[in-house]
């Protein structure tokens, strides 16, 4: 089949992020460009992922400045109330925008969408609900699912998915997890008023982050009230007259409106065809790629959840864009995964970015490790207890600052930006040298002078 034939140059499978960039910019050289998705655009992040999620962290966060207003001189009237419904519909109605918006941005670069289920043919071809497409070159962009344990009675909980849209807000909670996503999926409706019990398998938070900060984010997570159980799973879910009923390995039975089994994702490939066109996959689903992102069949590329090794919408974008490149701007370009910041929004916040204590020590052996944890200005008069932590790790070699990690008020927003001195390779004198602002918290990242290791 030679070119000529193709009804795409470029056709991608999967309208989220990395699938949308990927079509908008491939067009915008002038290919022809299709994207073929069966749901709703903008994938997870947009529509059962970081937006809503975020949306609903601002919501709970709500409830912790109503409390603690009164410290600050403001009397409330009433006791503030918390609407589930509202919040649900005013979410909603944001997606349906974004929706749109993604829409209207393939629209102006002429990609031409295809509503339905895509599976492959065969290397250049997919069948969309029954029509077939073919294109010289496809790019698979589908993202994760969610992955629930086989265990009796698991198809009474739900995954995050659905968390945005249950039918009434549940008074009990059991989360099974103890990752990113079950952490902040606990502190939203913690805060936002349910009783929360949440079971990990492992015996810390977030295992894959830097110990120091899950074991501080465990600390204030159960400050709010969060009951955290280490080396804990479910066994067993069965319906009860109150609820459900979830047995615990540890011989103990808890009662709840709702078990959430946040317990990790899989690539979403189930279903697509691989194997028609030769795809070749691991044993979770992930598509094997190369440096560009190329399957093993070289008009198959995929990126995103679906392949990379870190499932963060902007890597997805990022990586999107190193397909673009390669296939309709004759530029290679490699993907650079150090120095990648990350934030995760539970109460209160973590951010970080490097190398954790323990990475930096396999890697670099003698490491210099600054660290303080403190009560911050504003709860001085609101009452709280909540602290803040904030951490460097440092090669002494070199002295440069190869990991900042924090847990505290807005933890994100201020990694961000010491992710661009760590990619420009700022070493500790650099950050003893430069002025703080004062009084926030972030200028404690620049006032730590004696390593505590």
């Amino acid at each position: 089949m030679n070119q000529s034939q193709f009804d795409f140059d470029f056709l991608v499978i999967g309208g989220g992020s990395g699938g949308v960039r990927a079509a908008r910019f491939a067009a915008q050289t002038g290919a022809k460009v299709g994207v073929a998705e069966a749901t709703k655009l903008g994938g997870t992040c947009v529509n059962v992922g970081c937006v809503p999620k975020k949306l609903y962290s601002h919501a709970a966060t709500y409830a912790e400045y109503f409390e603690e207003a009164r410290g600050f001189g403001w009397t409330i009237g009433s006791i503030p109330q918390f609407d589930w419904d509202t919040l649900k519909k005013n979410r909603a109605a944001e997606i349906s925008r974004l929706n749109e918006l993604y829409r209207s941005l393939l629209d102006q670069a002429n990609v031409q969408i295809l509503n339905g289920w895509a599976s492959f043919i065969d290397p250049h071809t997919i069948d969309v609900s029954g029509q077939r497409f073919t294109a010289e070159n496809i790019l698979i962009a589908t993202g994760g699912r969610p992955w629930i344990p086989p265990i009796p009675g698991s198809e009474l909980g739900v995954t995050s998915d659905s968390m945005f849209d249950l039918p009434t807000f549940p008074r009990r909670l059991l989360v099974v997890g103890g990752g990113y996503i079950g952490c902040e999926f606990a502190s939203i409706f913690s805060a936002l008023g349910a009783d929360v019990v949440q079971v990990q398998r492992h015996d810390r938070l977030i295992p894959a982050f830097d110990e120091d900060l899950s074991n501080f984010l465990a600390q204030e997570m159960r400050k709010s009230g969060i009951d955290i159980r280490f080396n804990t799973t479910a066994l067993r879910l069965e319906r009860s007259t109150g609820g459900i009923r979830a047995h615990l390995d540890n011989s103990q039975a808890i009662e709840v409106d709702v078990v959430l089994f946040a317990t990790g994702r899989l690539p979403a490939t189930r279903d697509l065809g691989l194997e028609k066109a030769g795809v070749m996959n691991d044993r979770n689903g992930a598509v094997a790629v190369d440096a560009q992102y190329k399957s093993n069949v070289p008009s198959v590329f995929a990126v995103g959840d679906v392949s990379s090794r870190q499932h963060l919408t902007p890597i997805a974008l990022a990586e999107a864009m190193v397909v673009v490149d390669s296939l309709f701007r004759d530029k290679q370009r490699v993907m650079d995964y150090s120095h990648i910041p990350t934030a995760i929004f539970t109460h209160p916040n973590v951010g970080t970015v490097g190398l954790t204590e323990a990475q930096a020590r396999e890697r670099f052996g003698d490491v210099a490790v600054y660290r303080t944890d403190f009560r911050p200005l504003k709860h001085t008069l609101s009452g709280s207890s909540a602290r803040t932590l904030m951490k460097l790790v440092v090669d002494r070699a070199s002295d440069k600052v190869v990991g900042v990690h924090m847990v505290g008020d807005e933890a994100g927003e201020i990694i961000q930006g010491f992710a661009v001195a760590l990619r420009a390779g700022a070493t500790k004198q650099l950050f003893d040298t430069t002025v703080g602002i004062h009084p926030t918290g972030a200028e404690e990242f620049v006032s730590m002078r004696q390593p505590v290791v």
